[in-house]
């Protein structure tokens, strides 16, 4: 039986602060890599040091980094400063879409679904974040997650869900201390709730494959 790779991406979000320290990171993240077994790692650097990453980063059978994006914008071209397309990151294999940050600064479901659609047609692995703000006992923050989902994926064909990875982000878990951190227990029942969500939008059998990571903070057992 073929042992499944596990997928860990790290988010360098605005860091660092020059190209030379990218490099630098970049090459000791490949250090670690190298002895890592079963698993596969997505670094999703700013926008600016891709290019150079990518000329350092030989990819073959034994390699274990892979580059991504942070973010896309739906269209393909035209007046959008500062926005960076899909098109654009026809050389990355993944890009992060919907993440808590971005959030905050005001995008919404109907946006992110528009990248999520445009990412997955150029080729690429969407990567969409979701997640509660809060997280209270009557489990009013699942209803808030099931829309959450729903509305960020909009009207994904279904043909597409087979370049989908769902990050689970909950946004009071993250930066938390060990005594607040969430547990694995809680975790693995929050991505089955997940699976039920797609299974409800799609079928069981396709949301059984879709991946689901996890992003914040954990207990340290």
């Amino acid at each position: 039986m073929k042992t499944k790779k596990v997928l860990v991406i790290a988010n360098w979000k605005m860091n660092p602060e020059t190209v030379e320290k990218a490099k630098e990171l970049f090459r000791d993240t490949k250090a670690v890599a190298k002895n890592l077994k079963n698993t596969k790692i997505v670094v999703c650097p700013p926008f600016v040091y891709l290019s150079d990453l990518e000329k350092i980063n030989v990819v073959t059978s034994l390699s274990a980094i892979i580059l991504g994006a942070q973010d896309a914008f739906w269209e393909k071209n035209g007046s959008f400063t500062g926005e960076i397309s899909s098109e654009m990151l026809k050389g990355e294999h993944y890009v992060i879409l919907g993440h808590s940050e971005r959030r905050a600064l005001g995008e919404n479901d109907e946006m992110i679904s528009k990248k999520v659609i445009s990412v997955i047609r150029a080729g690429l692995t969407a990567i969409l974040c979701v997640g509660e703000k809060e997280r209270d006992i009557h489990g009013e923050y699942l209803h808030f997650l099931r829309g959450q989902i729903i509305n960020s994926l909009g009207k994904l064909p279904k043909r597409f869900l087979n370049k989908l990875i769902i990050a689970y982000e909950p946004v009071w878990a993250i930066g938390q201390t060990e005594e607040r951190a969430m547990k694995p227990s809680d975790i693995l029942e929050t991505s089955l709730f997940i699976k039920k969500v797609l299974a409800e939008i799609y079928d069981r059998k396709l949301a059984v494959t879709t991946p689901i990571l996890y992003g914040g903070s954990v207990e340290y057992k």
